[in-house]
């Protein structure tokens, strides 16, 4: 039953609302795929032509996105083409106005170009000064985010062409300067569509690797439209996000790859890059051997100076006959002795004379000696028949008193008689 014989108001309003029991006519899905197809606007892309027929009036073309693996066939009028000043090729990158088409009768999708123009160096070249300096304004340029090479890499990942040249140059100059160096190489695509997406892959890999200590981007140079993969914001963004030191040795002086900015150190070519990532082996022994001799020389020099400095010493009068130092201080020592001797005894004597003169002033003092020449101490006698009071006066011994008489050689008792005088017991 064809759609104008089925009442619309019969017909399911969407496609989801379809059903085996109530389905689309194919030619109501056909317009409402062209009705929705052709409310989508024109849009300009950006690809590579890879196949080109002209048929009569009508070109076809097969454009190829420049990054990536995918194409799109497209169909243009010959007086679109025929509007170019260079004639277009194979090859040739370009910037189309396309716009979508569905026939309804076959069910085909046709993108139709309406307008295609060349893309020249000149705005190749401006499309990459506006990327540079959009990414410069993100700080991605900056010093601050450069690292430093190691001053011997362990490993060296190199990301190059298969069997390029380039390849050779790095590893045979890389291995002149120093033998012993080793490579991690990864062979990828370095022009065309899958240049991307293949190197940026070896360098997380490479970056991934903790024996990998410098990674080389190396190319030897190209014309502008192969060295495009190296000005890509995708492959900038992951040199500037690796871990890992990244050295740019794209061989090309007169239009620099953005590569070269983001990069931690730009060489300008391959072999240039050998010779800035390692030492050279013999100019480094030269500078051992140099170090070794200066060392030498120095500490011959301080030993030198350190004998000097003995002999000096070893000159003076005081280590040339260090006896006499000892005789003149033990002679000093002999004579302070004496001294001290002298003194010393000189203060004994003084002592001794001092101490006789005191004796003869208390035995002067003493009561013996009042004794001795007739004098006497007269005690009252207590009832201990000790000594006991002085007597001084006559009162002190009224007759009968016993008292005790003290003489020079001796005591004896007495009784006191009357008017003091004594009668022996």
């Amino acid at each position: 039953m064809s759609a104008e014989a089925t009442p619309e108001s019969t017909l399911p309003g969407t496609a989801a609302e379809t059903s085996p029991d109530n389905p689309w006519p194919l030619q109501l899905l056909s317009r409402k795929l062209k009705a929705h197809i052709e409310r989508a606007p024109a849009a300009w892309i950006e690809g590579q032509v890879i196949e080109m027929n002209r048929r009569g009036g009508n070109a076809f073309l097969t454009l190829r996105d420049v990054d990536a693996e995918i194409s799109l066939p497209a169909s243009v009028w010959s007086t679109v083409l025929d509007r170019q000043k260079i004639p277009l090729e194979r090859g040739s990158r370009v910037v189309a106005l396309v716009k979508a088409d569905f026939w309804v009768k076959t069910g085909r999708l046709n993108m139709s170009v309406k307008d295609i123009r060349p893309v020249g160096l000149g705005d190749l070249l401006a499309r990459i000064e506006r990327l540079r300096q959009a990414l410069a304004a993100e700080g991605l340029f900056a010093d601050s985010r450069k690292k430093k090479l190691p001053l011997l890499p362990h490993r060296i990942g190199l990301i190059t062409g298969r069997d390029s040249d380039a390849k050779k140059d790095v590893m045979r100059n890389a291995a002149l300067r120093w033998p012993a160096v080793e490579f991690d190489v990864r062979e990828v695509a370095v022009q065309g569509n899958t240049a991307v997406s293949q190197i940026i892959t070896a360098l997380k890999k490479l970056d991934a690797d903790p024996q990998v200590d410098v990674i080389v981007l190396a190319r030897g140079g190209g014309a502008l439209e192969d060295l495009l993969p190296f000005s890509n914001e995708d492959l900038i963004r992951a040199v500037s996000a690796a871990s890992t030191p990244v050295v740019s040795a794209i061989g090309h002086e007169a239009d620099r790859p953005i590569l070269d900015d983001v990069a931690d150190l730009r060489a300008s070519t391959p072999t240039d890059a050998a010779k800035r990532i390692v030492p050279d082996v013999a100019e480094e022994l030269a500078m051992v051997r140099q170090a070794r001799e200066h060392l030498r020389r120095g500490i011959s020099r301080m030993v030198d100076r350190e004998m000097d400095r003995l002999h000096s010493l070893k000159s003076r009068p005081v280590l040339a006959s260090p006896a006499t130092m000892v005789d003149a201080r033990a002679e000093d020592i002999h004579r302070l002795q004496r001294r001290t001797h002298s003194a010393v005894s000189t203060a004994v004597v003084r002592a001794l004379d001092q101490v006789h003169h005191l004796r003869a002033q208390v035995r002067a003092l003493s009561p013996q000696k009042t004794l001795d020449r007739g004098y006497a101490v007269v005690q009252l006698v207590g009832e201990d028949q000790a000594g006991h009071h002085v007597v001084s006066a006559p009162d002190e011994a009224p007759d009968g008193t016993a008292l005790a008489i003290r003489v020079a050689h001796g005591r004896f008792k007495a009784v006191s008689a009357g008017h003091g005088e004594i009668l022996d017991p």
